[in-house]
């Protein structure tokens, strides 16, 4: 990360804590203290321990009183922390990134097929089979990570979806949104539950549920619901422009590769097993790529400027 980001990253987390109510008693070491160097050391890929060293330190990040190990890795698992990744989250994303066209994608994050980790599961990726997990996300027109979920990698996308859907931001009665998908989350239950949030669904239409004629069966479109019917009649009537939207799909394949690339997100590190920490990782992975696009986002401003 370089030291525009950086510093976007440590605003933020104290933005967060100053806001954020926390119970109990007052801890040795601040949770400002243990988020940044949880975010630093994923985004070096160290693993857990070697955030309590010094010599795992640059000159952009060194704090002056370091926690134990046991102390660190603690800190880490209780639940306020996972609330408080969640805040960062939302502060970063803030007001200003709701787009009226959304892209929701999975992206497979594989382990070893040998390996133990019990909550990792085989299911179906581009070209065959894999274990592992999946992370399940919405992103906007400026490339922002919206909403997210990491689930085994057996849970089907549609699934996931319908939960994503009920944490959209519900546009007003002139202010609908369109969501781009692939054609594994074309189904009606999505379609309804888009509609509540006032979004529609497009993506390539099953081949299966054609009849010879290319056309649905009347039961069919009876048992589909409005708004799938209006889906079919987009196909149907205008084929070549459904095709022209959905062009712009690809914008969120870009995305994850970007993440692969920048931020080595390709798949969890081998010190990343077990489902919750799965999710902090990606949950910290999410943090940093909204953060470089912030960066690079005002960097094009003040070249054009």
């Amino acid at each position: 990360m370089d030291r525009e980001g950086w510093k976007a990253l440590k605003a933020s987390v104290k933005r967060v804590c100053r806001s954020f109510k926390f119970h109990g008693r007052k801890r040795p070491y601040s949770f400002e203290l243990v988020l940044l160097m949880y975010f630093w050391i994923v985004s070096h890929r160290r693993p857990l321990y070697q955030a309590c060293q010094r010599c795992a330190y640059g000159d952009l990040f060194r704090p002056r009183k370091l926690p134990s190990v046991s102390q660190f890795c603690r800190r880490v698992k209780e639940a306020v922390f996972q609330e408080l990744l969640l805040a960062v989250h939302c502060d970063l994303i803030g007001e200003g990134h709701e787009s009226p066209v959304k892209v929701i994608d999975g992206k497979p994050l594989l382990v070893s097929p040998v390996s133990n980790d019990p909550d990792a599961r085989s299911g179906h990726i581009t070209g065959g089979f894999g274990k592992g997990y999946r992370l399940h996300a919405v992103i906007t027109e400026k490339r922002r990570i919206l909403i997210w979920s990491v689930m085994p990698l057996n849970v089907a996308e549609q699934t996931v979806a319908l939960e994503l859907a009920r944490h959209l931001q519900p546009g007003g009665p002139q202010s609908q949104s369109l969501v781009l998908a692939d054609s594994n989350y074309d189904s009606a239950p999505l379609h309804k539950a888009l509609d509540q949030s006032n979004h529609r669904l497009l993506t390539p239409l099953k081949a299966q549920q054609r009849v010879k004629d290319g056309k649905h069966h009347p039961v069919t479109l009876r048992q589909m619901g409005p708004q799938r019917r209006q889906a079919v009649e987009v196909w149907d009537d205008h084929q070549d422009l459904a095709n022209y939207v959905l062009k712009d799909r690809v914008r969120i394949e870009n995305i994850f590769s970007g993440m692969t690339m920048a931020l080595d997100a390709g798949s969890p590190p081998p010190w990343v097993r077990r489902l919750d920490r799965v999710r902090r990782w990606a949950g910290a992975i999410v943090i940093l790529h909204n953060i470089r696009q912030d960066v690079r986002e005002k960097t094009a401003k003040s070249k054009a400027a």
